[in-house]
């Protein structure tokens, strides 16, 4: 099942079109990485999945139902973190959810269980400081426990790691693969390494459409490289490698690369041991996020 999905969404301010017929597919309980630079609409994506923007054409559904805009009867399904989640500082961490917890309508019983249960998943169970004291990680994580108290089928998360250190990032990235098993996750970045850690699905956003979407293995295999690396034992070799075969290009020392479309890989490992030059690797290069995100946004 699909716990999201936008079909042919246009959004228009003023003379600038932010989203130009945006389709995307969320798949339950995944964790989809939707990249794109900063300004290519990802918030504005999601703000209208939250029903607080308006879109000017196209349909958002949210597990089954249509998402109507002033209407929030899909936002029961929704757990919302976004870029700068704000609280008020003179609560601790179980008042504030305690809080959040009244305004939704949850019993005082099942909303401290919850409370408790969810403070310790982000690492804030023994945490008895004001919230006015927390550091940004911290922050990020009450805020994770708040978007997950009313146990959502979809997590929606607005760059959760973007303003983190390494360590902070790290947290927040294992909180989201924890709760994979309980909703489905859908968080915007521009960090790849981030996506590569834990997504199982992605999809790139430009220039208002998504350019490419589907499971992370699948888009790496469908978009594989024909560029393969060897490295050879001698340096000298390296005139006679370049003259057979024009198009290859050194790398670094002794390290060549060439495309499988200038030369098969058979025909050059075949001239290495006519000529018997030593081989120390040959390998062909795993497509990368980072080579699939520059070749999508430089279109």
């Amino acid at each position: 099942m699909d716990m999201l999905r936008i079909t042919d969404l246009h959004k228009r301010f003023g003379d600038k079109e932010v989203l130009c017929g945006l389709n995307l597919t969320v798949p339950e309980h995944s964790i989809y990485g939707f990249i794109g630079k900063n300004g290519a609409g990802k918030t504005t994506t999601m703000k209208t999945v939250l029903g607080l923007l308006k879109a000017d054409s196209g349909e958002i559904f949210v597990n089954g139902e249509k998402v109507v805009y002033g209407q929030t009867a899909t936002n029961q399904y929704i757990g919302y973190l976004p870029d700068v989640p704000a609280f008020y500082p003179f609560m601790t961490a179980p008042e504030y959810l305690r809080f959040c917890g009244e305004i939704t309508g949850m019993k005082i019983a099942e909303c401290e269980a919850r409370s408790k249960e969810l403070l310790e998943l982000v690492g804030l169970g023994d945490e008895k400081h004001r919230i006015k004291g927390f550091s940004r990680g911290m922050k990020q994580r009450l805020g994770i426990a708040q978007a997950l108290l009313n146990s959502p089928k979809l997590l929606i998360c607005d760059e959760p790691t973007s303003a983190l250190d390494p360590v902070g990032r790290k947290e927040i990235l294992d909180i989201l693969l924890t709760v994979r098993e309980q909703t489905t996750v859908l968080f915007s970045t521009h960090i790849l390494s981030d996506v590569e850690r834990i997504c199982t699905d992605v999809a790139f956003l430009n220039n208002g459409v998504v350019e490419i979407q589907g499971k992370l293995s699948d888009v790496k295999t469908k978009y594989r490289s024909e560029e393969y690396l060897l490295e050879i034992d001698s340096e000298a070799d390296l005139p006679k490698l370049m003259q057979a075969f024009p198009g290859m290009e050194q790398r670094s020392g002794k390290h060549l690369a060439f495309r499988e479309g200038e030369r098969s890989a058979f025909e050059v490992l075949r001239f290495l041991s006519d000529e018997k030059i030593g081989l120390l690797k040959f390998e062909r290069m795993e497509p990368t996020l980072e080579s699939l995100f520059v070749e999508v946004t430089q279109k």
